[in-house]
Formats: structure tokens, C-alpha cells, sequence
């Protein structure tokens, strides 16, 4: 188990490795992926029991699922740092061949991905088959997801919120990345969302909220979250983050959503990200 300062060190490294993938292609999404840092380091370095010996089925584990699948720059840095592959293969993102597509893919038979997210909206009807089949084998592990708000714009997300909690889907935790942006302008703008929380009771989910950029709250949330589980219930985790976060002039900012730094940014955004776990 690592502690909370050890955390936001790997954090710090994710987020690097981010601003470095995006701007060696100048191609990617930097935004999301630096929000949603704290909350993917915290659960695959203290939360999910997963094995980086990587099966798809994931039998005997607890899996997850990311539907945004824009943030790819921040999965594959937590996937490397997490010894899923070597940290040297993010060196190759959005490159002819890689393995590191812009979104997941799983032709490409890269450790820890286990659908394609390049289409938005699909990855609640991922996460609820599979919650499905460890309740028909028995068994007892979870499965994660994460979301991007704006992507609630798509319909199959609330069919899949109906059926899920239709069926008492209980060892599923979704987690929303609740940062107002998406790639036009402010989700108020764009398509509001309204209450969300209200929205999620409505469907008979538990709702949880919590700061997605606060390392003792994202613990705290997740651990909550799975003394909820098996009680009748899907749960959702309504996650606070703001978009660019640990970048500040990227702050907040839907224009970080899909541009990548050129090289004073890159410099600048360096600065505020000391090296903690070494570079690839």
C-alpha cells in the first residue's frame, strides 16, 4: 500500500509523462488526462487488486474499464509505471505501429486494455457486462469505470444506467470526471447536465461525490465506495477535477482538451512538474 505522498509523487510523474507524449507528436488530449491523474494513480496503485500478468477475461481480480478514451495519454503512463510494459514504449505514442494508439484499442494486444474506447458513450455497457459475468461465476471482485461528463451527451449511457440498476448490478463502481468541459466549450453550454446527482438517484444508483484532485478525498471516495458494493446498487462516484490540472495556464480550460504544448509550453509545464520516478 503507498502512502498518500507517495501517490501524488507517481501523480506528479504521470502527468510528466503526459505533457511529454502529447507534445513529442503534437497530437493527443492533455486536459482529461491531467485532471483524472490523482484518481488513476490512487486506484491502481492502492485500490484496484488487479494482476499486471495481464488476462483479458480478468478472473479473480478486480478490473476496469476507461470509456473516455481521449485520456489515453494518462492510462498508458499508469499502466506503464504500474509494470504492465516498459515505461520506454510510452516513447512510442500515437506513432506509426505502436501499440499506444490516440484511443485504446485492443487489436493491438496491449496490457490492461480491455476494450477500444475510441467511440465515446460505450464504456457503462463494457463495464456492466462484465460486472455481469463475475456475478454468473461468482465472483466476488469489482469492476471500475471512468467517464468523461460531456460524454453523458451520448443515450446509451442512461440506457445502461436504467438497466443497471434494473438489475442490481452491485459490484460495479462508475466513476464520472465532473470538470464541466468537453471538446466545444462548458457542458452548460454544449448540453447541460443538469443534476447529476439527482439524475443518478433517480436511476436508483448510490451516489458518492468526492475531489478528484485531492489524493486523501480520492482515496477516501473509492474506499467508500467499495464498503457500498453488494447492496443491491450500482454505485456512481461523481468526481470534481479540473481540466490541465498541475498546469496552469491549461487550468480549467476546455481549449486543452485536444492541443498539444509546443515547446516553450512544454518547458513551462516541465517546471511545475518535478521528475519523481525518472523520465522514459
Amino acid at each position: 500500500m503507498n502512502s498518500t505522498d507517495q501517490l501524488k509523487n507517481i501523480a506528479t510523474q504521470v502527468r510528466r509523462d503526459i505533457v511529454r507524449m502529447v507534445h513529442a507528436v503534437q497530437s493527443g488530449h492533455p486536459g482529461g488526462s491531467l485532471g483524472c491523474a490523482d484518481f488513476l494513480t490512487a486506484l491502481y496503485f492502492n485500490i484496484l487488486e488487479h494482476n499486471i500478468n495481464f488476462s483479458m477475461d480478468g478472473v479473480s481480480e478486480d478490473v476496469f474499464f476507461l470509456s473516455n478514451g481521449h485520456v489515453s495519454p494518462l492510462f498508458y503512463s499508469v499502466l506503464a509505471r504500474a509494470g504492465y510494459f516498459e515505461v520506454k514504449e510510452l516513447a512510442t505514442f500515437r506513432k506509426i505501429n505502436s501499440r499506444l494508439q490516440g484511443h485504446p484499442t485492443t487489436h493491438e494486444h496491449l496490457p490492461g486494455v480491455r476494450m477500444a474506447s475510441g467511440s465515446l458513450g460505450q464504456g457503462m455497457s463494457n463495464a456492466i457486462g462484465a460486472a455481469l459475468a463475475k456475478k454468473l461465476n461468482d465472483d466476488k471482485h469489482l469492476v471500475f469505470s471512468l467517464h468523461g461528463d460531456g460524454e453523458l451527451d451520448e443515450g446509451q449511457n442512461w440506457e445502461a444506467i436504467m438497466f443497471a440498476a434494473h438489475h442490481k448490478v452491485d459490484n460495479l463502481i462508475a466513476t464520472i470526471d465532473y470538470n464541466g468541459q468537453q471538446i466545444d466549450g462548458a457542458t452548460k453550454n454544449v448540453m447541460g447536465l443538469e443534476n447529476l446527482k439527482d439524475k443518478f438517484l433517480a436511476f436508483n444508483w448510490t451516489v458518492l461525490e468526492m475531489n478528484g484532485n485531492d489524493m486523501d478525498d480520492v482515496i477516501a471516495g473509492l474506499n467508500k465506495a467499495k464498503s457500498l458494493t453488494g447492496n443491491g446498487k450500482p454505485i456512481c462516484i461523481l468526481m470534481k477535477t479540473i481540466m490541465g490540472k498541475g498546469v496552469d495556464f491549461m487550468e480549467g480550460s476546455h481549449e486543452w482538451h485536444g492541443i498539444a504544448p509546443n515547446d516553450d509550453q512544454l518547458a513551462k509545464a516541465l517546471a511545475q512538474l518535478p521528475e519523481t520516478l525518472g523520465d522514459y
